[in-house]
């Protein structure tokens, strides 16, 4: 079955949870399957690493996991109005596959968490958007055709799903925001279904 990848960070929760949503979505989809995966931590000390593999929760992604997929679902939590440092670390790694083309002709979506409404939703979704373009991904976001974007009070922007953690990440995902992570997943795996034909 052809899947999506859905790869994220997560540092309290929110994301893995969003990620759950969209691996959801995307199952939803005839014919469509969904490969969770995450990245380490990075450590300032260069002597300190993760374990090969993770205790709990997703596998650590490998470069055969976005060269065998057929799209890419990416998460990651707000920092400074920037994808996490583990996130961009971990694409910084992936000129082999820049190289070959490897992802080039993929549709790609974005989600993200932030502590504050206005801490950088948008353009953390969009600094995830730039090394998928460098690939030569194709951008799917959430048109307006969801109406969840247009009634949410707290997350879900046109550019890809969104949650609002609050400072203490403390508040559990919304109806809308749950909505609008599945739908993400169900418009992602459609295109892609049919971009690989």
């Amino acid at each position: 079955m052809p899947e999506i990848l859905v790869l994220y960070y997560s540092h309290r929760g929110a994301v893995r949870e969003m990620a759950q949503l969209v691996a959801r979505g995307i199952e939803q989809v005839p014919g469509a399957g969904a490969r969770v995966r995450t990245v380490p931590q990075i450590a300032s000390v260069t002597t300190v690493a993760q374990p090969a593999i993770p205790d709990a929760g997703a596998p650590y992604c490998e470069l055969a996991d976005l060269q065998q997929c057929i799209g890419l679902a990416l998460g990651s939590p707000t920092r400074f109005g920037n994808m996490a440092a583990p996130m961009k670390y971990f694409w910084d790694g992936t000129g082999a596959l820049w190289l070959k083309g490897a992802l080039a002709g993929k549709p790609a979506a974005v989600f993200t968490s932030t502590s504050s409404l206005h801490g950088g939703q948008e353009t953390t979704l969009l600094s995830m958007m730039l090394p998928l373009m460098h690939h030569g991904m194709m951008i799917i976001g959430l048109p307006y055709t969801a109406p969840e974007l247009s009634t949410t009070e707290t997350g879900g922007t046109p550019y890809g799903a969104s949650h609002l953690a609050g400072s203490a990440s403390d508040r559990p995902i919304s109806a809308e925001e749950k909505i609008l992570c599945i739908a993400l997943g169900k418009r992602l795996a459609g295109i892609a279904l049919k971009l690989a034909i």
